[in-house]
């Protein structure tokens, strides 16, 4: 079965840029209307017009997602410009401490910890709060959460972040058991390392690209297409029999033992 999304409404956060920018665009271009939210206004609207002036539906929609008021705001607005609501892509998560204040537990700062899962948790148990009842009345809906391989393993640093996305694995199967009869899918999807535009550079010149290239299986590292297919799948009818999931999109980061990235030899070739 195809996935096409003809006559669907959806919302993606954190869609300004990055991996949220290019699932709102395969979104849109399997036929979904699309809900550009982000808090970078200025971001989300430049977004929506370069989707729009490539003939899909998208609309740029301003959102906290520290503040439920805005999230509810956030819904309210989509289901009012489109008329309901299929598709919850709750993507945006709080990066901006993970770099420099996000480190090991001993010396944890509360302060950073309650801001990055204020965002990351509790935006994403919010969104989805206000999501379901809108489902509802449509029959049903496909919630897709953004997790991380750091919720599925642990590191040296990025604490609140790792711990955030692991809350996410717990919350999509509590929300997949709780609305699964009324045909509300959720599911998580787990990124590997995925390069952007705007991190290319930075992974280059610090050997982090070719450090994490040796942990995948595969010949390269993620790409934001790679994630936006994934996320189109689950949108889908295609995926009417796929919940509770969280699915690692991440070239077999976390398929093997660690030592096979130190260890694995180019295969000879006749």
């Amino acid at each position: 079965m195809a996935a096409t999304l003809t006559g669907k409404i959806a919302i993606v956060t954190g869609a300004a840029s990055g991996i949220g920018a290019e699932c709102a665009l395969a979104l849109a271009r399997a036929g979904a209307a699309v809900a550009v939210a982000d808090v970078d206004r200025a971001g989300a609207e430049r977004h929506a017009a370069t989707i729009t002036a490539a003939g899909f539906q998208a609309r740029a929609v301003v959102v906290d997602l520290a503040d439920e008021a805005s999230i509810q705001a956030m819904i309210d607005t989509t289901v009012g410009a489109y008329g309901g609501l299929d598709i919850l892509h709750n993507n945006a998560a709080n990066t901006r401490l993970s770099s420099s204040r996000d480190v090991d537990v001993e010396h944890t700062d509360p302060a950073v910890w309650d801001a990055i899962l204020q965002v990351n948790l509790r935006g994403t148990m919010l969104a989805t709060k206000h999501a379901i009842p809108r489902m509802r009345a449509r029959k049903g809906g496909s919630i897709i959460n953004t997790s991380s391989g750091a919720g599925l393993n642990g590191a040296l640093a990025y604490t609140a972040y790792g711990v955030s996305k692991a809350g996410i694995n717990a919350l999509t199967q509590y929300t997949a058991t709780q609305c699964g009869k009324e045909n509300i899918r959720c599911n998580a999807i787990a990124p590997g390392l995925i390069v952007t535009p705007a991190t290319e550079s930075t992974y280059a010149s610090s050997g982090i690209g070719d450090m994490m290239l040796r942990h995948h299986l595969t010949p390269r590292l993620g790409r934001p297409a790679d994630i936006a297919a994934m996320v189109v799948f689950l949108a889908s009818d295609a995926a009417a029999f796929v919940t509770g999931q969280v699915i690692c999109v991440d070239g077999g980061f976390n398929a093997h033992a660690p030592h096979v990235g130190d260890a694995i030899k180019p295969l000879a070739r006749d």
